[in-house]
This record gives structure tokens, C-alpha cells and sequence, in this order.
């Protein structure tokens, strides 16, 4: 048993050593797979998608209770309640409200999958962004969020302090596409077709190539090996074009 086992061992490390050796004796065509698809990837990239861009507005919000007087409980209040706000700004009222003033041609879901509103942990800062082909109305439609959903806040909660924090910035650089990224992931996926296609070869190819091959596969002994004369080669080569014509 143990023998059996020692023998199985030695033949997964022999496979596993044939399977690195091949890939070694092929790494030129990896590589080249790899760069050949990250190239096109990044070509695809730059001519072929539309880069978005991201505007951001962030506002704050906070209930008082006893008139001018702020407490801890009103703070507590606040920001129990941020998760309520984040959902009135998304609702429909506020992005109709927004599509009719700036005379926008899109839906309410259409607009709600261009933005998004966030709060961060602790905070009663809302911050709004949206991603648009166009910076200009990426901005325009951050700015319209802003004012109209703090109307509607102020309305449904009964709040009157929403103050802007932050006005939206027109984008100067692209949001989206990472053309780098999504290079290196051509990189990436170039390659492991690559090996995919080699090990997959390797792996379906039966054939009886060398004295090795015959002991491991047949456990026959090789005695010797006839070289073939350089001759007989080109024989064989003219005979097997005869054939094909």
C-alpha cells in the first residue's frame, strides 16, 4: 500500500512538473495573448465607451425639538433619522420635481440609476452624487437634488434646518471608464485563456511523442531509438505534400 501511494505521489509530482514545463516552453504565447487582449481592452476603452463624469453636493440636516435651544437629544434625533432623509431624497416626488425644472428627457428610475446619496457614519451629512456623460448637467442635476430635496424635507419632517455644506463641482476628470483597470483585467483574461487553451490541449493529446512517454504510458522498455537521416525527412515531407495535391 504504501508503495502504491508513493507510486501515485511520484506521478502527480511528474504531471504537475510536465504541466509547468509546458507552460514555461509557452509562456511567449501567453504573454502575447495577454498583451494582445489588454490592448484591445484599452482600445475598446477609449473609442468605444462614453466616459461619465461624477458631481458631488452634500448637505446638512438637523431636527430641533425646543425651538432655538439644539440638545444631545436633538443631535441623537438627527441622526437616527439620517436613513430617512437619504429615502425622501430618492423618492418620486423629488426626482420629478427635478426632471421638470431642468426640463430633463428621462424617467424617475432613469434618474434615480445616476445618483446616489450617502451619509457618513456618525454624521448628519448628506452627500448627493450623480454620474452623467455631460459634467455640466451631472452638476445641474446634483445642485436640483439638493434644493428640491431639502424642500422635501423640510415639508415631510417638519425641519427647518437644512443647510448646503458643499455646492456641486463641475468634474474635470472622468469618473468612468478606469481605462487602466479595465487594461490590466485584458491583461489578465488574455492570459488565463491562454493557459486555458494549452492545458486543455495538453490535456486531450494521447499521442505517444517520446521514449518517456512509451515507459509511462505503455510500461514497455525502450531499447533503442533509430534516428532519423536528414533525407528520409525530406522524403517524407514531399511524399506527404504529393498526397495533399
Amino acid at each position: 500500500m504504501d508503495f502504491e501511494k508513493k507510486q501515485a505521489n511520484d506521478e502527480i509530482e511528474i504531471d504537475l512538473m510536465e504541466i509547468i514545463s509546458l507552460l514555461l516552453h509557452r509562456a511567449w504565447i501567453i504573454i502575447l495573448a495577454g498583451l494582445t487582449v489588454g490592448l484591445a481592452t484599452i482600445a475598446v476603452t477609449m473609442f468605444l465607451i462614453t466616459p461619465k463624469f461624477k458631481s458631488t453636493t452634500s448637505m446638512y440636516v438637523l431636527n430641533r425639538q425646543n425651538g432655538e435651544t439644539l440638545s444631545s437629544s436633538d443631535m441623537q434625533t438627527s441622526l437616527s433619522l439620517t436613513k430617512d432623509y437619504v429615502e425622501l431624497i430618492k423618492s418620486r416626488t423629488v426626482t420629478e420635481g427635478v426632471i421638470s425644472q431642468l426640463g430633463l428627457d428621462m424617467t424617475s428610475a432613469q434618474l434615480l440609476g445616476m445618483m446616489s446619496v450617502s451619509n457618513k457614519t456618525d454624521t448628519r451629512i448628506l452627500s448627493i452624487t450623480v454620474e452623467d456623460v455631460d459634467p455640466y448637467r451631472a452638476c445641474d442635476i446634483a445642485n436640483a437634488l439638493r434644493e428640491v430635496g431639502s424642500s422635501h424635507i423640510k415639508s415631510v419632517m417638519d425641519i427647518d434646518a437644512v443647510n448646503m455644506v458643499d455646492a456641486a463641482n463641475i468634474p474635470q476628470t472622468k469618473s468612468s471608464p478606469n481605462t487602466t483597470k479595465n487594461g490590466m483585467l485584458g491583461v489578465f483574461a488574455g492570459a488565463a485563456i491562454a493557459i486555458f487553451i494549452i492545458l486543455l490541449n495538453y490535456l486531450i493529446n494521447d499521442t505517444i511523442q517520446t521514449q518517456e512517454d512509451v515507459e509511462k504510458y505503455l510500461g514497455l522498455s525502450v531499447l533503442g531509438a533509430i534516428p532519423m537521416v536528414e533525407s528520409e525527412k525530406k522524403s517524407k515531407k514531399r511524399k506527404h505534400k504529393g498526397r495533399r495535391r
